[in-house]
């Protein structure tokens, strides 16, 4: 029969078995220049040094933080991207219209009988992309309107893309009743054409300059010159085509002269101060 086991016995047993741990420090922690690092003085520690200070600066928004004016700028693009399947030869076709004076037609000359939508979606997205140029160009122009244009973006942009609209149709209405009063059927076709391709193929151009700008803000300068730079260099091509039509004689170049003045110069200047006019009324609406 097997003896028991004491526990006096099994600590004994254990504490033979077992090397001794000795404790270190018994005495406290040896002095610094013991040790393997020492600190040195607290006035030589690097010390980081305090931002200066200054006012927060305001958060400015633009369309590219305004959900509903985004919304506007893509259904313009939905609408040209769902209409272009039907219309793709109008886009293929830009150069065509936008240039050529021929009063005959190439027989073997493929041309859509579905570019009506194709147009209306070139001209609203050519209009909508003008709107959000229009917004920033006041904001650059006038800054005293940029409270209430961060304040009120969408209804700043949609003002905007409906005094873009209006200006495309007064113009298209005047360049009809010019070309059916000193032009044939044909010759005012041609030239009603060239308004219209030229129009929306800069709807086009100023896309990408239109993504710079939401972007990079800070450039605005520069990048609203290269915008207007682009919308002379589309009244210039409809304007030389028309002169190709007009021209007869010596007298007609006095008549073309009036009409640049009348037709191309003063409306712009109105529609400046329309723009100005509308920005002074959204800014005393409480939005």
């Amino acid at each position: 029969m097997p003896q028991p086991v004491h526990p006096a016995d099994t600590v004994h047993a254990v504490d033979t078995v077992e090397s001794y741990y000795a404790p270190q420090y018994l005495d406290g922690f040896p002095a610094a220049a013991e040790c393997d690092t020492s600190l040195g003085s607290i006035s030589g520690l690097p010390v980081m040094e305090v931002p200066a200070g200054g006012e927060a600066l305001h958060f400015a928004r633009s369309p590219l933080h305004d959900t509903p004016s985004m919304a506007l700028l893509l259904v313009g693009l939905l609408a040209v991207a769902l209409c272009y399947h039907t219309g793709h030869k109008y886009i293929e076709n830009f150069f065509h219209y936008m240039f050529s004076t021929r009063r005959r037609e190439n027989l073997f000359e493929d041309h859509t009988v579905h570019e009506t939508s194709i147009q209306a979606a070139l001209v609203a997205n050519t209009c909508i992309v003008e709107g959000f140029i229009i917004y920033f160009a006041v904001q650059l122009l006038w800054p005293v309107f940029a409270p209430s244009l961060q304040q009120g973006i969408f209804l700043h942009v949609v003002a905007y893309t409906g005094l873009a609209l209006v200006f495309y149709a007064a113009q298209w209405v005047v360049y009809k009743v010019l070309g059916y009063t000193f032009l044939d059927s044909v010759g005012s076709r041609l030239w009603i054409d060239g308004f219209k391709a030229s129009q929306a193929f800069l709807g086009l151009a100023l896309l990408p300059v239109l993504v710079l700008l939401m972007l990079y803000p800070a450039n605005g300068k520069l990048l609203l010159s290269v915008a207007a730079l682009l919308y002379l260099v589309g009244r210039l091509v409809f304007v030389i085509k028309g002169f190709r039509i007009f021209y007869g004689n010596l007298t007609s170049i006095i008549y073309f002269l009036l009409y640049l003045c009348a037709v191309e110069i003063v409306p712009l200047v109105l529609v400046t101060g329309l723009t100005y006019w509308i920005s002074g009324i959204l800014q005393s609406i409480d939005i």
